[in-house]
C-alpha cells in the first residue's frame, strides 16, 4: 500500500543544467570544476560518498564513506581491510561511488575497479589523523560482532597507555582504496523531473560522452 504522505514529498529542480557543449572532455576535470562549486556553496560534508561493494556472489551492500583526494587516476578513501568492505573487494574488486549534492541538485556516479595503494599513501594519511582517530582505528575489528560497546572503550584505554611515550602506527589492516573509473555520470536535476544525465565512458583509452534519458 503506498503512503501518500510520503509518495507526496516532491521538489521542483530548477538551479542548473548540464549541456554536453559545455562539459569537459575527461571526467576528472568535470569532477574538478563541480568540485570547486561545492567548496564555493559552503555544503557540509562534501566528501561523503556512498560506496556499494558486493561479494563475489553478487551480493550488494553500501555504507557512506568519505573521499580523502582526487586525482587524474581516481577517487581515494580509506578502511579497515578487514571490515565487510575489504573483504568484498578482496572477492570482487570493483565498485560504485555516490555523491549527492542536494544544495547543488546534483549527483555524480562513479563506476570502475578498486586497487589498494602503496603503503607509503596509507602510512602518510594515517599518520596525518588525529591520535584519537588512529587508535580508534586499531582498536576496533571493523564490521565483526562485539560483546557491547565497553569492548572498544577497554580496548582504547589499554592502547591510549601504550602509546603515551610514542605515535600509533598504521596497521597492517588498514588503508587506502582507490576507486579507478570506468564509467561516470554526472545528473542534475530539472524541472518536472527531465533531468540531464551525461554519461563518460572508457573506450580503449578514450571518453565517449552520452546523454541518458532522465
Amino acid at each position: 500500500m503506498i503512503n501518500q504522505k510520503i509518495a507526496d514529498l516532491r521538489q521542483d529542480y530548477r538551479r542548473a543544467t548540464l549541456n554536453e557543449r559545455e562539459v569537459a572532455a575527461n571526467p576528472m576535470q568535470q569532477f574538478e570544476h563541480w568540485w570547486q562549486e561545492v567548496l564555493a556553496g559552503e555544503i557540509d560534508e562534501p566528501n561523503a560518498m556512498t560506496l556499494a561493494t558486493a561479494t563475489a556472489a553478487g551480493m550488494p551492500s553500501a555504507r557512506i564513506v568519505l573521499l580523502k583526494s582526487f586525482d587524474a587516476r581516481g577517487f581515494l578513501f580509506f578502511t579497515n581491510y578487514e571490515s565487510r568492505k575489504g573483504q568484498e573487494l578482496a572477492e570482487n574488486p570493483r565498485a560504485t561511488l555516490l555523491f549527492f549534492w542536494k544544495e547543488l541538485e546534483r549527483q555524480v556516479r562513479v563506476e570502475g575497479k578498486v586497487v589498494k595503494v602503496p603503503p607509503a599513501v596509507s602510512d602518510e594519511y594515517f599518520n596525518s589523523r588525529p591520535v584519537g582517530s588512529r587508535i580508534g582505528a586499531i582498536a576496533s575489528p571493523q564490521s565483526r560482532v562485539i560483546g557491547g560497546r565497553e569492548v572498544l572503550e577497554d580496548a582504547v584505554k589499554q592502547l591510549e597507555a601504550q602509546y603515551l611515550q610514542h605515535a600509533p602506527q598504521r596497521p597492517e589492516h588498514w588503508g587506502g582504496y582507490m576507486v579507478v573509473p570506468e564509467k561516470v555520470e554526472f545528473w542534475q536535476g530539472r524541472s518536472s523531473r527531465l533531468h540531464d544525465r551525461l554519461r563518460y565512458t572508457l573506450e580503449a583509452g578514450n571518453w565517449k560522452i552520452e546523454r541518458l534519458a532522465p
